[in-house]
């Protein structure tokens, strides 16, 4: 009977690898007709833009040096995208891992709309995980002739749930490999990075009852645009980038339809109100250029795109991480929403503590966080983060819109207090070894400073546990109704999220 049960299994076992293979084979065969044409950032040549006259002179009067602005406050970060798309007059090249139909993805849609009327071109890659059922929205923003959206390795088949599945289930090594990327390059003049997708809960849109996710973006000037610019071609021309309309062929788009649509959107009472509110009295200037800090110690740090088809021809975004992290000599301070090192990077940080070098972990709690999967993998490095003398502290502020928390949603490690790191990339497995990712490394004493504030911030009692190891057990030390109220396991958290998050925290996790 065993021996059976064996065959059978081992028939399956070969079945499903011939299926897959035969799937991959035709996939790559789809992929290689579907693709579209190389295209390349435009060079800054031509009639001067709006961009142009704002930024030349600062970047002559700073040869080789990179301009720098944080942007923490969300409506700035909200600003910063819609007023350079406003102000650009020869491209915009975008890549998202999430760009929701909500009312600011409304209306950062419509000034990609406006600005390709101008005759801007416009590339829009986005990764296909949360594009999928709404394609509808980008086939008619890519309906103009200077907007092309493209899909980073996306599912083949849209239309039919049982199809789209089966596909996944026979490809989930591929699929799995995401752009988890974001990065906002305007007439090849200034840059957005960092963590923020685009949607509601990243700019604090009123209304919609989203909750805010806290994150962090940097403005860039300089040359490093045009090493984003350069590495953005290489997403775009990778063969898994394919354009959203290969994906749908013979399908009709309304394109008056679709511009009814996306101005009835974007003139709504909420958006109007969120706009005037997020720009009002600034232009182009006061938000893009005046708050520039100049640094000739700054450096991109990119994935290569081949770390989407699983080779490492090149270093990684996490080769580099690991080599800055490891060369802090007083301290570390690193925030990430999800946080699961493995056992290199907790052999990094915990060599690092004993080392007296003073680490601290910023990371959701699991009363805020929206994937307690990855909370039940990270409670496993609780212990000996604690006992190698590292402090952690767990993301829970106070209840605000409809009683849901903030979420932590920043990337941000602070080495010394004299360099920081700030991008796409989560200190967990899937940042250094499945999605391609972005950062910034850079030396700029302000805006350090600027990032170490927000640090304290958030790790303030009314923000924040402080999870503690006493006599062998975890305490979480919390602030109730402004006083200090009891120490208990997985605090404020709802009791079906402690249940879930134990259950999945006892499954078999060497992986991890």
């Amino acid at each position: 009977m065993t021996s059976a049960l064996l065959l059978w299994a081992l028939a399956a076992a070969l079945v499903v690898f011939a299926a897959s293979t035969l799937a991959l084979r035709s996939y790559n065969r789809f992929a290689a007709r579907a693709r579209g044409p190389d295209s390349h950032a435009l060079p800054r040549t031509g009639p001067e833009t709006p961009l142009d006259s704002l930024l030349a002179p600062l970047e002559a009067a700073h040869p080789g040096s990179t301009g720098l602005a944080p942007l923490i406050d969300p409506k700035d970060a909200f600003a910063a995208r819609s007023l350079s798309a406003r102000a650009a007059a020869r491209s915009l090249d975008l890549i998202y891992y999430i760009w929701s139909t909500d009312t600011s993805g409304w209306l950062l849609m419509n000034d990609l709309m406006q600005a390709a009327d101008r005759g801007v071109r416009v590339r829009l890659l986005l990764d296909d995980v949360n594009v999928q059922g709404f394609d509808l929205a980008f086939l008619g923003l890519t309906s103009h002739p200077n907007i092309e959206v493209r899909l980073f390795n996306p599912i083949r088949n849209r239309g039919h749930w049982l199809r789209r599945g089966m596909e996944f289930a026979l490809g989930v090594s591929r699929f799995n490999r995401r752009m988890h990327g974001k990065i906002w390059i305007a007439d090849n003049r200034i840059a957005i990075l960092g963590g923020r997708n685009i949607g509601d809960t990243y700019f604090g849109a009123p209304g919609t009852g989203a909750r805010l996710s806290q994150d962090v973006d940097l403005l860039l000037a300089g040359p490093l645009v045009e090493q984003a610019s350069t590495a953005f071609d290489r997403y775009w021309n990778l063969g898994l980038s394919l354009p959203l309309l290969t994906l749908w062929p013979g399908l009709p788009v309304n394109n008056r339809r679709f511009r009814r649509r996306l101005a009835r959107n974007a003139a709504s009472p909420l958006a109007r109100s969120f706009h005037q509110q997020a720009t009002v009295d600034r232009g182009p200037a006061e938000l893009l250029t005046k708050p520039l800090r100049w640094t000739a110690d700054a450096r991109l740090l990119t994935d290569p795109p081949e770390k989407a088809l699983g080779h490492r021809t090149e270093p990684w975004l996490l080769d580099g991480i690991a080599k800055v992290l490891s060369g802090a000599t007083r301290s570390l301070r690193m925030t990430t929403p999800y946080f699961v090192p493995g056992a290199p990077g907790l052999s990094l940080l915990t060599t690092l503590a004993r080392r007296g070098v003073h680490v601290e972990v910023l990371t959701n709690s699991l009363a805020t966080t929206d994937i307690f999967a990855i909370h039940a993998a990270y409670s496993h490095y609780r212990h000996p983060l604690l006992a190698s003398g590292a402090r952690l502290y767990e993301f829970a502020p106070p209840r605000r819109r409809l009683a849901r928390r903030d979420l932590l949603h920043a990337k941000v490690f602070l080495i010394d207090d004299d360099q920081a790191l700030v991008g796409s990339h989560n200190f967990d497995l899937r940042s250094a070894l499945i999605n391609i990712e972005f950062g910034l490394l850079f030396r700029e004493p302000r805006t350090v400073a600027d990032l170490a504030a927000l640090f304290d911030r958030q790790t303030q009692p009314d923000q924040a546990f402080a999870v503690t190891l006493e006599a062998g057990r975890l305490h979480w030390n919390i602030v109730e109704d402004g006083r200090k109220g009891p120490e208990r396991a997985e605090p404020e958290a709802w009791l079906h999220r402690r249940i879930a998050a134990a259950v999945i925290a006892r499954l078999p996790h060497g992986w991890l």
